[in-house]
């Protein structure tokens, strides 16, 4: 024990316990933290078998330097958002170019290089004790219990790849009746969901600093979906030119709205005065019979920005590009401004199509995250986008508009119905006795959509260009209506599939396309769907291309209805279905269509 206690083998020791004890920083800024006992163990255990393998410090400290480097970042969004870095943040970091990164930090930027150069030196201090000392070779018994523990470790890690694991859910008694396993011979048992733990990834991710591997292959591995997509569509073309005012400096924001129902917006009969600010301007049309084929922002967006059938939402991928594509073959200089994710099981599918733009920014660290911003970190990156020389502009806004938690969707001015759930951490939503303080607090955060909204039609008016915007929310909420006992979305509810979408469009816009005007007006009441977004956002820039369909265009005299399907047991016709209960679940008068799944 002595010897342990030398300069350099506690300085070491000290470092590797620092490190260690990343995971339990929000203790310090009175956070929470899950199964921390677990987060030890496995500590202890991986530590134990990179000591093992290795023998000194000094030849593994090397593999250390990523989480020296990423220590800051690491302590800066447990902090101010509550989580560690994600899959999400490292595409952050991987897309943003130096200079952004210089214009976003200004002044700070000393400040991260002074930390930066304290990181870099606390490692190579480091490294050096390690390497002056022989103290802490792990040896004898020690090292040989380590290899055993890797040698058990990749047993039990084989044998549940060969064998099975028993779903979390399942007890031991119902896995005596299960099916046996489709193995060879072998009667033996599957693992124990418990057994299996420690090698799933989220529980190893959340350790420090073994977990930044994890994310980092979560990266790797969404990077390569990405690039695997991007190389089967990259010889997709549209062959879309622009047929008419090609020289004239036009903008067209499409704004895709998050978790918003159609019946919470006063410009659609609300009772509530939600949309103060967008009831007064004049050339703005609200569409009342606009649905969304399924209530899942993955799958539904999809829908929104490409030709992909509703019908087909539920496949991954697909072959085609979306309008942000269409939009750069006509000459637009294209923008994606995200404040959703980037990557991750529910995010990368929407990426694929957001990476098509010339300028790809996703600004949101906290996620779906308490702590996230709000939709505000968006109006100066338009405003700078706005600005930029080119001529022509495509802007795409993806916001985080009505998402749970609802009252972290907008800062305490517009608090406005009470009682809420602004302030409450946490806030039990599965508890209907918050039903009053949920519902109103939805409301306020549409409030707060119909205040960013008329900022986006302002800073167009302020250009005094030719210029127009859309809005399309991807799903909308049920939110315990009447007697109903189920909020949020997922669910087959009316309220979840009927979405507010509406258009603004300027004076000089309705100067040089006054008969798309016109069918704009005429069809405000038609059925549509978001399947009609992608043709009627590139007939809203005169944008032809030799397979278009203009029957799909709000903005044609050649508008059509089509059959409307949404996901309710099967592709269910919402046109002949029955709307269940308070619900209102949507149920099918005839028979379903079977889906299809990847």
């Amino acid at each position: 024990m002595p010897a342990l206690l030398r300069r350099n083998n506690l300085f070491v020791l000290v470092t590797y316990l620092a490190l260690s004890l990343v995971p339990f920083v929000p203790l310090l800024f009175g956070q929470s933290i899950e199964h921390p006992l677990r987060i030890i163990l496995m500590e202890a255990a991986i530590w134990l078998v990179i000591w093992s393998i290795f023998k000194r410090p000094a030849w593994f400290h090397w593999l250390l330097i990523p989480a020296f480097i990423a220590l800051p970042t690491e302590i800066y969004l447990r902090k101010f958002y509550g989580q560690g870095i994600s899959t999400h943040h490292l595409g952050i970091i991987a897309e943003t170019s130096p200079r952004e990164a210089m214009e976003f930090l200004g002044d700070k930027v000393w400040w991260l290089a002074a930390i930066l150069a304290f990181v870099v030196l606390w490692w190579a201090l480091s490294w050096l004790a390690a390497s002056r000392t022989r103290d802490l070779d792990l040896e004898g018994p020690s090292r040989w219990f380590g290899w055993l523990v890797l040698t058990a470790g990749l047993c039990v890690w084989l044998y549940g790849q060969e064998i099975g694991i028993q779903p979390a859910s399942t007890s031991v008694a119902s896995s005596k009746t299960a099916s046996p396993p489709a193995t060879s011979g072998t009667h033996l048992g599957k693992l124990p969901n418990w057994a299996a733990t420690p090698f799933q990834p989220d529980p190893i991710g959340r350790t420090w600093p073994f977990g930044l591997a994890v994310r980092g292959y979560d990266f790797w591995k969404e990077r390569e979906y990405l690039d695997d997509l991007e190389h089967k569509n990259s010889q997709f073309h549209f062959g879309a030119h622009q047929a008419s005012h090609q020289n004239t400096p036009q903008i067209v924001v499409m704004v895709i709205g998050e978790s918003s129902r159609y019946d919470r917006w006063s410009l659609n009969g609300y009772q509530r005065d939600t949309n103060p600010l967008l009831k007064k301007e004049t050339n703005l049309v609200s569409f009342s019979d606009v649905i969304t084929s399924v209530s899942a922002t993955r799958l539904s967006v999809p829908v929104i920005v490409s030709r992909k059938p509703a019908t087909e939402s539920l496949k991954a991928g697909f072959a085609e590009k979306s309008f942000v594509t269409a939009y750069k073959e006509a000459g637009f200089k294209t923008y994606w401004i995200s404040n959703q994710m980037s990557y991750g099981k529910f995010d990368t599918p929407v990426s694929v199509f957001a990476n098509e733009a010339d300028v790809v920014q996703f600004l949101n660290l906290g996620g779906f995250t308490d702590t996230s911003n709000f939709d505000s970190i968006l109006l100066p990156q338009l405003q700078k986008a706005m600005l930029d020389p080119a001529q022509k502009k495509l802007i795409v806004l993806h916001t985080l508009g009505n998402h749970w938690n609802y009252s972290h969707r907008y800062p305490q001015d517009y608090d406005k119905w009470q009682p809420s759930l602004f302030g409450i951490e946490n806030p039990a939503y599965t508890n209907l006795a918050n039903k009053p303080a949920l519902n109103n607090s939805y409301d306020n955060s549409v409030l707060y959509v119909d205040w960013f909204l008329s900022q986006v039609i302002g800073a167009l008016k302020e250009s005094k260009q030719l210029s127009a915007m859309m809005y399309f929310s991807d799903h909308g909420q049920t939110l315990y209506d009447g007697s109903c006992k189920i909020a949020f979305h997922g669910h087959n509810t009316q309220f979840e599939f009927h979405i507010p979408a509406l258009m603004w469009y300027s004076d000089l816009y309705k100067q040089a396309y006054p008969d798309k005007v016109d069918q704009l007006l005429r069809h405000k009441r038609a059925r549509m769907t978001t399947e009609n977004v992608f043709h009627s956002l590139l007939d809203l820039s005169d944008i032809r291309y030799p397979d278009e369909r203009l029957e799909w265009s709000f903005l044609s005299d050649k508008l059509r209805p089509h059959k409307r399907y949404v996901d309710s047991y099967g592709w269910t016709d919402y046109d002949n279905s029955t709307f269940k209960g308070d619900c209102r679940e949507v149920i099918d008068n005839g028979k379903p269509l079977r889906q299809q799944r990847d």
